[in-house]
């Protein structure tokens, strides 16, 4: 019997159907990729254009909103604001921030005043008073900010400081956005290792003054803007001379140097007719457009310095003894009345110092007395009684001499006080006859570390500007004692002194001997202009206070005649007399 054959059809066309599928798929699928690929090439050729998800863009993107960021807070600090900060620099008082804002988390006492620091927001509020001065913002999207961004935007800053202590080394960039205001920058100082540092904070600073007295005449101004630079520094220096005739250096001080101020002493002075004559002369050689200050030591007591037998007042310690504020303003008018016979339009008078130190060597009885209500009234009344005579008064010795153990024309004094010590009781009489009118300050040289630790007052910016300018509101002419007490050229150079002290404020360099030592002092300060560490604009600040002051006094070249000391003494002896009963 024969076998049957199984039926091969079904299995083949299984076959030839998965084929197919297969094949089908394939095809499609390699469309579907051409397709794909011909749609990307055509949108390329529509668009050249990166996608805006490019890192290009986006770090484009990144920069432009850095770039709007920092001009926006470069033009809310014309307006002394700062972004995301409710209150204005100069204008908000501290009634209004804590209104808003409650206490602080930290009060900090500084010498250039009270700081608050609110950690939550990021900010710490300075204030002059009651007045909001300074505002601090740690932002962290500030810190985000490198340095040459700042650069970029806003430019070369007007001012780069640096400020370093235990725990800080910082550059600040400092832009003057208008005449009262500063933006600063404040990072920490560059390195080998992080060049281009981030922003640690910023500050936008308002100094608190009156606008009147902020402006400047329009005379002046076109006076400073006629003026050199010569010329300017000159104004900025009070020389003394050797000998007691007009020499070469004496007439050099006043032709080559343009100086604004000579002081003479005792040994400059012989007779009366002689000391006319010296100061007619110096007027004479005064080729400037300013006049010439001429001031003298004429405080009365152990410190007198005009010839001629002029009866001598009581001392000051005496004087205050008596307690009387007429005998005072009496004895300050018969001050100013010695002075212009002489010649002279500035008195280097009077001490306000509080004498609390029995040991003290160089101030004792030149104070009148240990008690700050006494010193406060009676050294007014006597600087008011100078100026009746349109004779300047100079108010001494800046923050206060009298707890010094150490006379600093041999050293340089040491004083461990707080600012609130000194606020109550050395500031006191300074801040008096600051309201009271006072045109001019003298900064003793004293160092005070407890507010300075490098710099003694008279080249600190903290006491100058910090205490005198800003707490007490101080607007006049400030002068230092004299740059070459031991105080200061036992401890640094007389040109770097001058500068130190200009840029801590001071208007006025008081440089009472040796012909070299005025010299490079000028020089210094010249050179500190043309290298930038001073800028010509804080020149012109000092100008125009100097010069305020000798329009305020009509300052003028007008020579003198012979002082006439017999009717000088019979009125004296009349004042003594009266007072004596």
């Amino acid at each position: 019997m024969s076998k049957r054959k199984k039926p091969i059809l079904k299995p083949l066309i299984l076959s030839i159907l998965l084929f197919l599928i297969i094949l089908v798929v394939v095809i499609y699928v390699f469309d579907k990729d051409r397709d794909g690929k011909q749609s990307t090439t055509e949108n390329s050729q529509q668009s050249v254009e990166p996608s805006p998800n490019t890192p290009a863009e986006l770090g484009e993107s990144k920069n432009q909103k850095l770039h709007d960021y920092i001009s926006e807070l470069f033009s809310l600090a014309k307006e002394g604001k700062v972004v995301g900060i409710p209150f204005d620099s100069g204008k908000a008082k501290k009634q209004e921030v804590h209104n808003k804002w409650g206490e602080p988390n930290q009060t900090t006492d500084t010498a250039s005043g009270r700081y608050e620091e609110y950690k939550n927001r990021n900010v710490v509020i300075g204030y002059l008073g009651e007045i909001v001065s300074d505002i601090r913002s740690y932002d962290p999207e500030l810190q985000k900010i490198r340095q040459n961004e700042i650069k970029l935007t806003c430019g070369e800053p007007d001012e780069i400081r640096y400020f370093k202590d235990e725990t800080h080394d910082q550059i600040i960039l400092v832009y003057q956005v208008n005449p009262l205001t500063e933006l600063k920058w404040i990072l920490p100082k560059p390195t080998d290792q992080e060049p281009n540092p981030k922003v640690d904070h910023i500050s936008v600073y308002t100094q608190l003054k009156n606008q009147a007295e902020q402006s400047t005449p329009p005379d002046q101004q076109k006076t400073i803007a006629d003026m050199s630079l010569d010329e300017k520094i000159g104004q900025m220096i009070f020389a003394g001379i050797t000998g007691t005739t007009m020499d070469t250096n004496t007439k050099n001080l006043l032709t080559k140097y343009k100086v604004g101020g000579i002081i003479l002493y005792k040994e400059n002075l012989i007779d009366p007719i002689q000391a006319v004559q010296l100061l007619n002369q110096m007027k004479s050689e005064n080729d400037q457009k300013v006049p010439l200050l001429l001031g003298v030591d004429q405080e009365g007591g152990r410190v007198t310095r005009l010839p001629g037998g002029l009866i001598n007042f009581p001392t000051n310690k005496e004087i205050g003894a008596t307690n009387n504020s007429q005998f005072s303003y009496h004895v300050g008018t018969m001050l100013g009345k010695e002075l212009k016979e002489f010649g002279f339009n500035l008195d280097f008078a009077p001490v306000l110092d509080i004498n609390s130190n029995p040991n003290n060597p160089v101030i004792g009885d030149r104070s009148y007395g240990n008690n700050s209500e006494i010193v406060s009234k009676l050294g007014i009344q006597t600087f008011k009684g100078i100026q009746s005579q349109n004779i300047i008064p100079t108010i001494k010795h800046f923050p206060g001499h009298g707890d010094t153990s150490v006379d600093s024309h041999l050293e340089l004094p040491i004083v461990n006080k707080s600012l609130q010590q000194l606020k109550e009781l050395e500031l006191i009489p300074f801040e008096q006859a600051i309201n009271s009118g006072a045109d001019v300050v003298m900064v003793a040289h004293i160092l005070l570390p407890k507010l300075d630790a490098t710099f003694p007052s008279s080249m600190s910016k903290n006491i100058i500007t910090g205490i005198l300018r800003q707490q007490l509101d101080y607007s006049g002419v400030v002068i230092t004692d004299d740059m070459t007490m031991k105080a200061i050229i036992d401890h640094y150079s007389i040109g770097r002194a001058a500068v130190e002290s200009v840029k801590a404020g001071s208007d006025i360099i008081l440089v009472g001997h040796g012909y070299s030592n005025t010299v490079e002092a000028i020089s210094s300060l010249k050179i500190a202009v043309q290298k930038g560490e001073i800028t010509e604009q804080r020149i012109n600040e000092s100008v125009s206070r100097i010069l305020k002051l000798k329009k305020k006094y009509e300052i003028n070249n007008s020579k003198v005649k012979n002082a006439n000391i017999e009717e000088l003494n019979q009125s004296i002896k009349k004042l003594l007399d009266e007072y004596s009963k």
